[in-house]
């Protein structure tokens, strides 16, 4: 079991927020494809990086999904879909391999 995790800014890079509906349209697509989300999208998460000598940080929603495999080529696709979506050079998408308890 895999928990594939989707880090989404909560602004382009001039700083406007994203429409609601983006979210929304995401978690449906999340969910149906895998039966389920969970999305940490009220208290948004801070990421903060070093790039050309300084330092940039983006206000970021998480989604997540469980997944029994990996299909690689989906998600490059779905990743491609999204950073054209919200306008970003990359989206982080990461999938982290769980063993249930």
């Amino acid at each position: 079991m895999h928990l594939v995790q989707i880090l989404l800014p909560l602004a382009d890079n001039a700083g406007r927020r994203f429409d609601g509906k983006a979210y929304g349209r995401v978690r449906s697509e999340l969910s149906e494809r895998f039966g389920g989300i969970t999305s940490f999208t009220r208290a948004p998460a801070e990421g903060v990086w070093k790039e050309g000598g300084h330092t940039t940080h983006d206000d970021i929603v998480v989604f997540e999904v469980m997944a029994r495999e990996i299909d690689h080529g989906w998600w490059e696709n779905y990743r491609a879909e999204l950073e054209r979506r919200f306008q970003q050079e990359t989206i982080v998408i990461r999938a982290i391999k769980v063993e249930m308890l």
